[in-house]
């Protein structure tokens, strides 16, 4: 009787790893990485907060610049075949709030990227190997985890940017927070885009005046799900509450 009891123990065992296995996959670095829709929407259906939501039809009137579906970017290449941004459902009801009090002083937000999948990341490493600019692939980043939004103001009435320190993905020191030998103008500007979004929920990443972090974001998974795959599994689960 113990033997039969000892060998449903380890079958119990063996299909809990394998399921796990299935779910979550090791890659290169040791790190677990979601690459598999199922997974994805299995966590999404649990809790809804794990959502990945395309961030244009939660906020219909916020702007997308998304510069890495083309090759106006560091890389000097498209990495993402479809210009989106997505994030999870609690990042994208603080961006929706902050887009509601620029929009009363005629100002509103322009999103550069947000979700980024895992090989994206590994592929700007390998460009760029320097981690006060691009994530290690060791540690993956809270872009991939759909918790990291790059993003500046315009003005609503020109669709023009508001001046800011540098362009978008400027890989200098004047690109950091602690950078203030700049015009007055700047500062304030820059100064505008980080009160209103450390009193939402973010944290200011320090040599990127444009780079947020939400609160909470190491209760994330780090994903690797791409635009496409994205956009044609999860259409039932956006019809998310306000």
């Amino acid at each position: 009787m113990n033997g039969i009891i000892y060998k449903n123990i380890i079958l119990i065992l063996l299909l809990f790893v394998t399921s796990k296995a299935q779910q979550i996959n090791p890659i290169e670095y040791g790190l677990y990485v979601i690459n598999d829709q199922e997974t994805y929407l299995t966590l999404a259906e649990k809790d809804s907060n794990k959502l990945l939501v395309d961030i244009e039809k939660y906020i219909p009137d916020i702007m997308l610049d998304i510069r890495y579906a083309t090759d106006n970017n560091f890389v000097d290449e498209a990495v993402y075949n479809i210009p989106k941004a997505y994030t999870r459902l609690p990042v994208v009801k603080a961006l929706k709030k902050i887009q509601n009090e620029l929009k009363k002083e005629d100002i509103g937000l322009k999103i550069y990227d947000a979700y980024r999948p895992y090989s994206v990341t590994v592929k700007f490493y390998k460009k760029v190997n320097d981690t006060n600019f691009v994530a290690s692939p060791k540690k993956g980043s809270r872009h991939n985890r759909g918790c990291a939004i790059d993003l500046t103001i315009i003005d609503l009435k020109t669709g023009k940017e508001i001046v800011m320190p540098t362009g978008y993905d400027d890989f200098t020191e004047r690109a950091a927070h602690n950078f203030n030998d700049l015009p007055k103008d700047v500062l304030i500007n820059r100064d505008k885009l980080k009160k209103i979004m450390t009193a939402n929920g973010f944290k200011a990443f320090a040599s990127e005046w444009w780079h947020y972090d939400f609160n909470g974001w190491e209760n994330y998974e780090l994903m690797d799900i791409s635009f496409e795959d994205l956009a044609y599994r999860q259409a039932g689960l956006e019809k998310v509450k306000e």
